[in-house]
């Protein structure tokens, strides 16, 4: 089984590279969509005691674990301390189950895979990258998205330059969509085609 580590900058199209890859059959893993469900589950407790009054209803309030972390090293330290090893372990509890099904290739979603060390657990990589101007655009088109806060979390994130340089393929999804499955499909049957010639 061929994993695909698929990332990229903020902004620049991973969510959507994620849903195309889906709608062509591939398992996903998204590590995004995984913190959702511990930040209304398992890890709502926690938070809440290391920062109080981050919980509403049960639920991890976003913007206000964001406005508590963000651009203090030792909060954002503590906070990843908690969420990594549970993310880690959805995806441990992923891979496993695709195995089982005979997956040949599966999709792990991850936004910090080189920042976070990560680049060691996949096969391949598949950075999405878009020109700065547009990512500028799309980010700050986000509810409660400030120009500080967008600059807080590109200060944390490797330079798109670098992680193009590093990846295995590379889709700029600023030419719209349609383009960007294109590429994903021409990805996509190159790698399945590499598993099955490993297989025989």
């Amino acid at each position: 089984m061929i994993i695909l580590g698929l990332t990229g900058s903020i902004g620049m199209g991973k969510s959507a590279t994620a849903s195309l890859a889906e709608a062509e059959g591939v398992p996903v893993h998204s590590a995004d969509a995984a913190v959702h469900r511990l930040y209304a589950g398992a890890l709502a407790a926690p938070i809440e005691a290391l920062f109080p009054g981050t919980v509403r209803e049960g639920v991890v309030d976003r913007e206000a674990l964001a406005s508590r972390v963000l651009g203090d090293a030792e909060a954002m330290k503590a906070l990843e301390a908690l969420v990594h090893p549970a993310v880690r372990a959805e995806e441990a509890a992923f891979l496993e189950k695709c195995r089982a099904a005979g997956e040949n290739l599966v999709i792990l979603d991850v936004p910090l895979l080189f920042e976070s060390g990560r680049a060691g657990d996949v096969d391949r990589i598949l950075v999405v990258s878009a020109p700065a101007a547009v990512q500028r655009k799309r980010v700050l088109a986000r509810p409660g998205m400030t120009a500080e806060k967008f600059e807080a979390i590109l200060a944390r994130q490797m330079p798109d330059a670098e992680k193009r340089a590093r990846a295995d393929f590379v889709i700029d999804t600023s030419r719209g969509l349609p383009a960007a499955g294109e590429d994903l499909r021409r990805i996509l049957a190159d790698l399945r085609g590499s598993s099955r010639s490993l297989s025989t």
